[in-house]
């Protein structure tokens, strides 16, 4: 059931993340992935330091804080790479 106190976690994801004993780094990013899906939000940083806030009490080598953590530094979107300038250059 979705944490009506958390907006930054409607699905209640993360925190049952916390929850589960013996979790993966794996599975906390799976996990992630389906959060970050469920949530509208042009920049996903905000919600991830709150998130990081409100589990701070959480163990510091529990995978899913290693996981948001990596969230704040991942690139923000896809960037271009080669392309026709690129192939051309080589010839």
């Amino acid at each position: 059931m979705p944490d009506p106190r958390d907006p930054n976690d409607p699905k209640g994801l993360i925190r049952e993340s916390f929850r589960i004993e013996g979790i993966t780094p794996e599975e906390c990013r799976s996990i992630f992935v389906d959060w970050a899906l469920s949530v509208e939000a042009a920049d996903h940083r905000p919600l991830i330091e709150a998130l990081l806030r409100r589990h701070a009490d959480a163990p510091p080598d529990h995978p899913m804080r290693a996981v948001l953590a990596e969230g704040l530094t991942a690139s923000t979107g896809p960037r271009r790479r080669g392309g026709r300038n690129a192939r051309l250059r080589d010839t």
